[in-house]
């Protein structure tokens, strides 16, 4: 089965403490949707505008990622700036110019809106509810979203939680929505909004899910070496939202290890400045890094 993923789409400058790339490929649908054309059949749902590169559209193209629904429209697309500390783990952002997202209203073709599944990457939860109205009865949607909606778009977040299946966030954002600095009774709140499953993305130290069956801690893949995290995050819910559209089986049966595939996926993002890495690598080399993990995690 195919994935549905709407996202910003966008050009991202990135500086650590040892190098730097402006304009690269960025934004929540980009990293998303190229994870999770690992595991099945993406269609794109974004807004860009007339100056995004030619070499951009190619490389959705190379990983068979469906364009119909990614709008070119008059004006400048979204651009971020932002600069890493040493330990990788703070960054600030340093500019960011709107662009044509400022306008941009998602619309879905005819041929997207019976997707099974559905991927609402971090944009206005007000454009999130928006992509729901066109949809027929998707199997199974989760949204991302981050702080600045919390902050400022609370209301209709919490409309779009009583519509999703899964919602994910990292431990910032559940303490900031929740008011409880404790894991597990922020996951018990979350749930209290609607959503079946509820994933709290930790970073390097991996993820913890809540669903029917009870809590699983997935694990992050070590790695020796992080060049950029940027994207990460969008890598990972993308990598699992691919794995579980082409997995047989119920939703329950397949997510653990769908959120295994999501965490090795984002691991080759974080090696690389933007989609560097993300694009170069291969399913092998990810099916590989699983086993690893596996290796890692049992006893």
């Amino acid at each position: 089965m195919s994935v549905l993923i709407v996202g910003t789409t966008a050009l991202d400058s990135i500086k650590t403490p040892t190098k730097e790339n402006p304009r690269l490929l960025g934004g929540s649908a980009s990293h998303a949707a190229v994870a999770a054309s690992f595991f099945s059949p993406v269609k794109l749902v974004g807004g860009v505008g007339e100056d995004f590169p030619k070499k951009y559209i190619q490389l959705y193209k190379k990983h068979g990622i469906d364009l119909a629904g990614l709008q070119i429209l008059p004006g400048k697309t979204f651009h971020w700036s932002g600069e890493y500390e040493v330990n990788m783990n703070n960054r600030r952002t340093l500019a960011t110019e709107l662009g044509v997202i400022e306008t941009f209203q998602p619309k879905l073709p005819d041929a997207y809106r019976a997707s099974p599944f559905v991927l609402l990457g971090n944009i206005a939860p007000a454009l999130q509810l928006s992509v729901l109205d066109q949809m027929q009865k998707p199997k199974f949607v989760v949204a991302d979203s981050m702080d600045l909606w919390i902050n400022i778009a609370l209301t209709d977040l919490l409309k779009l939680l009583k519509r999703v299946d899964g919602f994910v966030l990292n431990d910032s954002e559940a303490e900031l929505l929740t008011k409880e600095d404790n894991l597990f009774r922020a996951l018990k709140k979350i749930h209290a909004f609607g959503p079946k499953y509820v994933i709290i993305k930790k970073g390097s130290h991996g993820s913890v899910l809540s669903g029917p069956t009870g809590n699983f801690i997935c694990p992050a893949y070590p790695l020796h070496t992080v060049e950029d995290p940027t994207g990460a995050g969008d890598s990972f819910v993308g990598g699992l939202m691919g794995y579980l559209a082409n997995a047989r089986g119920s939703v329950e049966k397949n997510i653990r290890r769908a959120m295994v595939y999501g965490s090795v996926t984002a691991s080759f993002c974080c090696e690389g400045f933007g989609l560097n890495a993300t694009v170069k690598t291969t399913r092998k080399a990810i099916e590989q890094r699983v086993k690893e993990l596996e290796k890692l995690t049992k006893f």
